[in-house]
């Protein structure tokens, strides 16, 4: 019994014992807490473990995906990308006027910045003490640029319109190099071994460079000189025997003074050509290339340091920029926006003269007005016999003038031009060629070409004499039949506000001849394939027969050779007769009545005003 009671509660008790290892809620006696958040917890390690591990499965295919991609996106753009860009290029759709003309003038302010202050250019405090004492707040764009370049001891080209200040933009920061060498090197100043050479054209510039000079070192130390042709050479010979640092002149002058000992190449830093193109389009090439040489040879020893070389234009032909390259190779060309291009606060009026009208009664009615409102007036000639006749007209109608031309000696041209500067007033017309359109700092109001230049190269120089440094100005021009496809060529380059670079007489009339014959060639093709000449010697013979022909036809003919030339006579024009010489020639009134007042100008502005309107403006 004992057994069989022993074996039915052990039966009881591993039923029990299965039972409750399924279920712990059907215990009579609840289990402890501590095995319940055991459980709970481990549940739910679990769980989170399981889903960390299936995120970062998930991750690593997501990055096995994207590599894969990305690989793929290289080959295909590796294989096809030139058709691939071509494709996109032509689904985009085409920028309107407006979004080019934005695009092309943000990148213009891009490229050619203008500094806030010239604080910011890296100029020292001494030549800052120059600047203000001048009056001077902010500087031009042609400064903005050129500054730097010259601090930073490059060679350049400075290339920006006349009156933007370009003496300044390398006279202030060669000063600066100038005091860093003394004060790095201790290099002090000696007589006859001047650092700096600035050549200048005409000893006018000379002498507008030597008081900017002067004016700048009052402040920045250093001693300056000028060396020009027309004065007398003792004097000069003087200076430069003092300690000395910077020497201003022409070219055939201080030449001279090398030749003589008074100048020694050994400490020259610094060579500056302002007005380049001018030396070069003049004939001061020969004498720049022997001033040079020495410098080049001395520069090629090794223990030389060498000389930097800044050159100054207001204009720039391809012919002179090519020349400067060969000349100084590595050279750096900087040039402003306004390069080439109209100055924007000055004015340009074309009078169109007929046949019928006086030019110099033109030029009256144009000058007179603006004499009258006490304005400054160069009138610009071509030639020496044409600025003496309007000197002549205008003396004889009682307005007073001044000459600047080649044969007026130097110092009369100081003198002139001292008192066309005065602000008396006795002489505010200055008639002049273009020896006074490049280079002259003045302060004119009017320019008038009475004889229209044949390039606009020589019509910026001109017209850089007025609108000086953001001033307002105005320029007149009277335009002849000869000179008004080259007039209409630039009237058209300024309306647009493009280039002038290239622009010559000669030009503009191959270029409406070429249009001329591919316009006749395109109206009228079969006209031009007879005219072509054939080469085939069957038409030959035929031209020959035919002319064979006409020959004895015309000796068949009564009267023969006399026929002949009776034929030629009327052909020729005839002379006139003694008798018709006396007679009254009859004119058509109604002609006449036709044809304008010779008396009024046709004044043909950009905005096509009237003549009253602009004259009184």
């Amino acid at each position: 019994m004992m057994m069989s009671g022993g074996g039915a509660s052990g039966r009881a008790l591993m039923v029990l014992s299965m039972f409750s290892s399924s279920s712990y809620c059907i215990r009579p006696f609840p289990l402890p807490t501590l095995y319940i958040r055991f459980n709970q917890t481990l549940c739910f390690s679990a769980s989170a473990f399981a889903t960390e591990k299936e995120a970062s499965v998930n991750a690593h295919r997501h990055s096995v995906l994207l590599e894969r991609l990305r690989m793929r996106h290289l080959k295909e753009a590796s294989k096809g990308s030139p058709q691939r860009q071509a494709k996109l290029e032509a689904s985009r759709p085409l920028p309107s006027p407006a979004e080019k003309k934005n695009k092309k003038k943000q990148e213009e302010e891009s490229s050619n910045s203008v500094a806030s202050s010239f604080e910011v250019l890296g100029l020292s405090e001494e030549v800052m003490c120059s600047v203000r004492e001048m009056g001077i707040s902010a500087p031009t764009e042609i400064q903005s640029i050129g500054i730097p370049a010259v601090l930073q001891g490059k060679n350049v080209v400075l290339g920006s319109h006349t009156g933007s200040g370009k003496t300044l933009a390398y006279l202030l920061p060669l000063v600066q190099l100038l005091r860093h060498d003394e004060q790095l090197s201790g290099m002090m100043m000696k007589p006859r071994r001047p650092r700096a050479i600035v050549l200048c054209p005409t000893r006018e510039l000379t002498e507008q460079v030597f008081r900017v000079a002067k004016s700048i070192s009052h402040h920045a130390r250093f001693r300056s000189t000028m060396i020009s042709g027309g004065g007398r050479s003792r004097p000069q010979e003087d200076s430069l025997n003092a300690p000395i640092d910077m020497v201003v002149g022409t070219p055939g002058r201080i030449l001279q003074h090398v030749d003589d000992g008074n100048i020694v190449y050994g400490d020259i830093r610094f060579l500056v050509l302002d007005e380049a193109d001018t030396m070069f389009d003049k004939g001061f090439g020969p004498d720049i290339r022997k001033f040079i040489g020495p410098l080049k040879k001395r520069a090629a020893k090794s223990d030389d340091q060498g000389f930097q070389t800044i050159m100054v234009t207001a204009t720039m032909t391809k012919a002179v920029q090519k020349l400067v390259d060969e000349e100084f190779e590595g050279i750096i060309h900087l040039q402003t926006s306004t390069l080439h291009k109209k100055v924007a606060s000055a004015r340009h009026d074309f009078i169109k003269i007929s046949g019928s009208e006086n030019k110099l009664e033109s030029l009256l009615q144009v000058l007179a007005p603006s004499l009258a409102r006490g304005n400054k007036v160069m009138v610009f000639c071509n030639t020496l016999n044409s600025s003496r006749a309007v000197d002549h007209f205008l003396t004889e109608n009682q307005i007073y003038t001044v000459n600047y031309h080649g044969e007026v000696p130097a110092e009369e041209r100081v003198e002139n031009l001292r008192k066309f500067k005065s602000d008396e007033g006795d002489c505010p017309t200055l008639v002049c060629t273009d020896l006074a359109a490049r280079g002259l700092d003045l302060d004119v109001d009017h320019v008038i070409m009475f004889d229209f230049p044949l390039n606009s190269i020589d019509y910026l120089h001109r017209t850089g004499r007025t609108a000086r440094m953001g001033a307002k100005g105005k320029i007149t021009s009277l335009v002849a039949k000869r000179d008004l496809l080259l007039a209409d060529r630039i009237e058209e380059a300024l309306r647009k506000n493009e280039s002038l670079e290239s622009l010559n007489a000669s030009n503009v009339r191959k270029d409406v001849v070429r249009s001329k014959q591919v316009d006749h060639r395109v109206r009228n093709p079969k006209s031009v394939q007879k005219s072509k000449p054939s080469s085939s010697k069957s038409s030959v013979i035929g031209r020959k027969a035919a002319l064979a022909l006409s020959h004895k036809m015309a000796a068949s003919k009564p009267g023969g050779k006399s026929a002949n030339k009776k034929s030629k006579r009327i052909v020729s024009p005839s002379k006139p007769s003694r008798a018709s010489k006396g007679k009254r020639v009859t004119v058509n009134r109604k002609s006449a009545a036709a044809e304008p007042d010779a008396s009024k100008l046709n004044v043909v502005g950009f905005r096509g005003q009237s003549s009253g309107k602009k004259e009184a403006s």
